[in-house]
Parts: C-alpha cells; sequence; structure tokens
C-alpha cells in the first residue's frame, strides 16, 4: 500500500483502487469524482531490469517537480487538466488528481470496426471529432499538446476529452515523448530506420496527430497502414520507416488490409485532404470544412460523393487450389459471437433490433451497442453490460440475472463453457451450477474490479495489473483452486487489448501494449501447470501472424492465424513461436479479423456477417 498526501491529507491507495495503467504511471479512483494518477517510480516493478524506463523514470519526476507546479491556467474545459498536486512523505510531487471520466472511452476504439459496428456512427464519430478540433484549437493558444495520439483523448458520448495534460508542452518544458503511429515525419530524422522525434512538437504536428486519428476513426486503418510489397528488393523499406518515406495507403505497392473501410467509402473532399497531408506534407490548421461537408443517411452512415463500383454475385461456394469453401450462414445484420461447443458450432447474430440464435430463435430483443460482452453456454445466451450479466434460457420466460465486477466500471468480468458461466463477483472467481448463480461455485479468490479472464472445458487463464501488483494465473474450471504461479516478463507499456485461445493442453495468451510509442503484441504459450513454454512479439499491422491479437485458433500443440494472405500455422520451436506452414488459398475466405474455429466437418471462418466451412486437402 503506497501511502501520497494530496492538500495535506493523507490518501492510502490500494491496488484494487486502481483503474488504470499507462507507461508512465498509475491511476487510482479516490471517490469524490476525482482520480489521481501516480507517476511510477524508478523502482517500479513494471521496470524491473529495464535501465532506459527506469532513467526515464527518474528524469520525468524530477521535471514534474517544476512543471506542474508552472501548469498554465485557464485551458479549455476538454483538456482533463491537474486538480490538485500529490506529495510523498518527503514533499516531492508525485502525483497530481483530475476529474474522473467516467464511463469514457479511449478514441482509439473508434478505429474498431467491431466496436463502431455495434452502434457507434459515422455521424457520432464525425461530432466526436468537431469536439475535439474546438479543444485543439483553443489550446494552441497557450500550448502544444505533444504527444497526441488514440490512448490520451477520452470519449464520453460524442465529447473528448485530452487527458495526461502533464505532458504538454508550454513555455520552457518540451515534450519529448511521441507515439509512432502519430509522430509528424517533417520533425522526425529521415535517415533513422523509424521515426524519432528531433524537432519540437509544435501546432502543426498536433493537427498532423488529430488527421491521422479521423482517419483511422472512419476507415479503420491509418495512413500508414496495410502492407508494403515493393517488386524490387532495393524499394524495400521496413514497416516503421514508412511515414519517413511517405509510403501511405495511395501507393500501389502496398496492399490495403481487408478489413478496412476502401478508401472511396469517404467523401472525395476529405479524401483528397487526407491525401494532401499524408503524402504532400500539407500542413495548416485544417478547415472546419472537412468536417462541415460531410453528410449522412437516416442511420449516420457516410453519403460518399465517390463513383459507385460494381457489386460482387454473392458466392455460395468457392474452390481455390487445396481449399474449398462452402457458406453456410449469412445475414444482413452482424454475428455478435460465435464458439464451438457440444461437437458443432453455435453463434449470435442481431437482426432487425433482435438478438437470435444459430436456429433463427429469437433470444430477446435490442439494438446492437458498444460494450455488451456476449457469450454462449450451450443452449444458453449470455449478454452482459457493465455489473449485469442476463442469462437466456430457451423455454424460461424471464432471463437469469447475475451481477459481475467490471473492469474500469464498465467491462463485466464474464466468460463460459459449454455447462457453466463463469464470473468474477466481489472478488471472487465463480461458475454456475445446474440450479444456477445462486449456487455458484468459488474457483479462487482475485483481485475484485481487476480481473481479466478466459476459460475452456478443461483449462481457463486470466491476470491481473493494477498498482505495483501483477499476476497471472491458470486453472480448471471443473475444480476450486488457481495457480497464479504462471512468471510472465514484467510489462512496462499500457495495455491496450488481451485475449486467449486454448488448445489441447495449453492456453496462447495475446495482449497488445503501448511501449515507447509503439503498440507491440505479444503471445505466450503456457501449458496447463502455468509454465511457459515459448513466446513471441511483434509490432502491431506489420503483416505477420502476429500483427493482430485476434482471428486465431488452437489445436492440439498449435495455432491457426488468419492473417489478410491466409491462414498460417504456428508452432514452438525451443522457446519461440514460428510459423511452419502457411496456407494461401484460403486467402479468399479469411482475413486479419475473421474468427476460426475448427470442428469435425473442417474450419468454421466467422466474419461480421458470413459464415464458411472450409476443408484444406
Amino acid at each position: 500500500m503506497t501511502t501520497v498526501y494530496v492538500g495535506g491529507q493523507a490518501i492510502s491507495l490500494r491496488d484494487d483502487q486502481a483503474i488504470g495503467k499507462g507507461g508512465e504511471a498509475d491511476v487510482f479512483d479516490i471517490g469524490g469524482g476525482r482520480v489521481l494518477k501516480v507517476y511510477k517510480p524508478p523502482n517500479h516493478p513494471d521496470y524491473a531490469g529495464n535501465l532506459v524506463e527506469q532513467e526515464g523514470a527518474k528524469k520525468r519526476i524530477e521535471e514534474h517537480q517544476t512543471k506542474l507546479s508552472d501548469f498554465p491556467k485557464g485551458l479549455p474545459s476538454h483538456l482533463v487538466a491537474p486538480l490538485d498536486l500529490a506529495l510523498n512523505a518527503r514533499k516531492k510531487i508525485v502525483g497530481y488528481t483530475m476529474p474522473f471520466l467516467r464511463g469514457s472511452e479511449p478514441i482509439l476504439r473508434l478505429g474498431e470496426r467491431s466496436f463502431r459496428e455495434a452502434g457507434f456512427t459515422d455521424e457520432m464519430v464525425a461530432k466526436t471529432y468537431r469536439s475535439l478540433y474546438q479543444t485543439v484549437f483553443d489550446l494552441h493558444e497557450k500550448c502544444v499538446i505533444g504527444d497526441f495520439n488514440d490512448l490520451n483523448v477520452l470519449v464520453k458520448g460524442q465529447e473528448a476529452f485530452v487527458i495526461d495534460a502533464d505532458s504538454i508542452q508550454f513555455g520552457k518544458y518540451l515534450c519529448r515523448v511521441f507515439t509512432g503511429k502519430f509522430v509528424d515525419p517533417l520533425l522526425s530524422d529521415p535517415d533513422l530506420p523509424s521515426p524519432m522525434l528531433c524537432k519540437p512538437h509544435n501546432d502543426m504536428s498536433d493537427w498532423y496527430a488529430y488527421l491521422v486519428m479521423l482517419m483511422q476513426s472512419f476507415l479503420f486503418v491509418g495512413p500508414y497502414g496495410g502492407v508494403y510489397k515493393p517488386t524490387g528488393k532495393s524499394k524495400r523499406v521496413s514497416h516503421d520507416a514508412r511515414p519517413l518515406h511517405r509510403i501511405t495507403v495511395w501507393h500501389p505497392d502496398v496492399r490495403y488490409p481487408k478489413p478496412a473501410k476502401p478508401l472511396n467509402s469517404l467523401p472525395d473532399t476529405l479524401l483528397d485532404y487526407l491525401s494532401a497531408v499524408f503524402q504532400k506534407d500539407k500542413r495548416e490548421v485544417p478547415p472546419l470544412s472537412i468536417l462541415d461537408a460531410l453528410q449522412f443517411d437516416a442511420q449516420g452512415n457516410l453519403l460518399v460523393t465517390a463513383k459507385v463500383t460494381a457489386t460482387p454475385a454473392i458466392t455460395k461456394q468457392i474452390i481455390t487450389g487445396t481449399v474449398r469453401a462452402e457458406k453456410i450462414f449469412d445475414t444482413t445484420g452482424r454475428i455478435v459471437f460465435a464458439v464451438y461447443h457440444g461437437g458443432k458450432l453455435r453463434w449470435l447474430y442481431n437482426h432487425d433490433g433482435q438478438y437470435k440464435r444459430e436456429d433463427g430463435s429469437v433470444v430477446v430483443k435490442g439494438l446492437l451497442a458498444p460494450n455488451i460482452r456476449f457469450r454462449i453456454s450451450g443452449d444458453k445466451s449470455i449478454l452482459a453490460q457493465g455489473g449485469q450479466a442476463l442469462v437466456f434460457a430457451p423455454g424460461d420466460p424471464q432471463p437469469e440475472r447475475i451481477s459481475v465486477d467490471t473492469l474500469a466500471g464498465q467491462f463485466p468480468l464474464i466468460d463460459a463453457t459449454e455447462h457453466s458461466v463463469l464470473f468474477v463477483s466481489n472478488g471472487e472467481l465463480r461458475k454456475t451450477t445446474a440450479m444456477g448463480a445462486a449456487y455458484a461455485e468459488v474457483i479462487g479468490t482475485v483481485l475484485p474490479n481487476q480481473t481479466l479472464f478466459w476459460a475452456s472445458e478443461k483449462l481457463g487463464f486470466g491476470f491481473y495489473r493494477a498498482g505495483q501488483l501483477a499476476r497471472y494465473f491458470v486453472f480448471d474450471p471443473r475444480y476450486r483452486g488457481i495457480n497464479d504461479g504462471v512468471e510472465l516478463p514484467p510489462q512496462s507499456g499500457q495495455l491496450i487489448d488481451s485475449t486467449c485461445f486454448f488448445g489441447k493442453d495449453r492456453a496462447w495468451f495475446f495482449m497488445a501494449t503501448r511501449e515507447s510509442g509503439q503498440t507491440i503484441n505479444h503471445c505466450y504459450l503456457i501449458d496447463s501447470k502455468g509454465k511457459v513454454l515459448a513466446s513471441a512479439q511483434a509490432q502491431e499491422g506489420a503483416g505477420t501472424w502476429l500483427g493482430t491479437i485476434r482471428g486465431k485458433c488452437g489445436i492440439g500443440d498449435f495455432l491457426l492465424a488468419a492473417t489478410d494472405d491466409g491462414i498460417q500455422r504456428v508452432q514452438a520451436q525451443g522457446s519461440e513461436l514460428v510459423v511452419i506452414k502457411e496456407f494461401p488459398d484460403t486467402a479468399r475466405v479469411v482475413d486479419a479479423e475473421c474468427h476460426l474455429f475448427l470442428g469435425t466437418g473442417g474450419l468454421s471462418v466467422v466474419t461480421r456477417d458470413t459464415i464458411w466451412n472450409v476443408t484444406i486437402s
């Protein structure tokens, strides 16, 4: 437990109060509508063995002894500025309090197709960016944001708030940190292998980052997404170096990502403006007309001025080389969850304002909405939002209600196997019995409102990272007890996303972290005893099997990974995870965002609106 002093009052911080963990600080809910941001000291466990991070923490804390005291006044209300300084027992500044934006999401989520298609329309995106535009414009009267990225902007409703205000640039205080995806290449050394800030941030670099976020929120891809595959070896550059050479998604040798919206789904005026910024280095305060000119239909979708393209014929069967694929389901709605239980694929989809199961039976009426978590347990369907989970069973007129813990006050901590619903409640990992949730059995004790977990029939995996505490564990859902002796390397970066897939007797744990300005995807292969067998990491979007953390399927001792180039087979070789076989003929059926399930009749490929049964000869 850590004690800090705010306004002369001692505040003891517990790990279960933590609501956020970034690369530089931990954030705690201290009540009264306030949160407390506390800088990680050089000896923080997240920095163990990392001398560069330790030195960076030391310098950061030293500068904030004066910077926070000199913080400018009269800044826009949508900058979440410091309220009161937090001191340690030696009267040194260790952090500050700020308003709690309960129920907010990082603007990063607007660039996730699954989040947006759950009810956050194009029109809502435009309103959000109009809000952010005004904040950036007003801030520039007194400061520069500097490290402006999709994790330090929070969205609540359709209003955008800039956080991490302590890193802004003003007076003698420069912002020396940056995020590679958002840093202006005009401020970077062109001779280095990746963007590295060599000139101070400025107003135009803030607007550059704004437009990167705007583009990825509308198209689900940024200006340097996709995979660059030039015809000649002399033209090759690393994925990191593409911004330095302006090799954008408009480049003819860049393979555009399949899950993204086509470029011409944007109106010509906006698309041309983005092209001028990212390809021709246009720098100015963007005219509001690029937002004012946007038009929307009754559902809030963009109306575009692009040329009409022919719609491909609906295909029921695809035969390509060694691959035979048959479409077994499609919908004009959206498939929200699928799982392989009881020897067959089961799924839940939303169509015409109703949630339905694979046999067409209606589970419940309702529209798609962000932050609903879906699960299936045999014939039962689970919809969870906030601290409530509803379990719908065929023939029961009313769903069973389960109170569950949440992560950051929003994300319900729940999963399911074929026969049980598993959930965290009051810091206990529990599973339902045949008599329902009221007679749930306790599997083990975890950290309240902090524990993420996943479960298969015989193996489960979970973890919690809060404050200075980090634990990873395995468990068998059939029995009581958890093994929290899983040892993963210290993670200093900010956790963005995580998921887990299961093979016969092992778990494939994935997480994405923002580290030193880059998003890094990690994969750890863990056996049922909690031993880490192998691992791998890769930069997000680099075109490898680990370019995304979803779209995987564990089978025996190997993993199948869906990519835009087709399915790849990944296996452990020593302590490393490597691709041992590729199936390029599957590229017509899969992309990097689909979901894979292995059944008795072959491989099921589930997209947002279709399901294919695929066999490979």
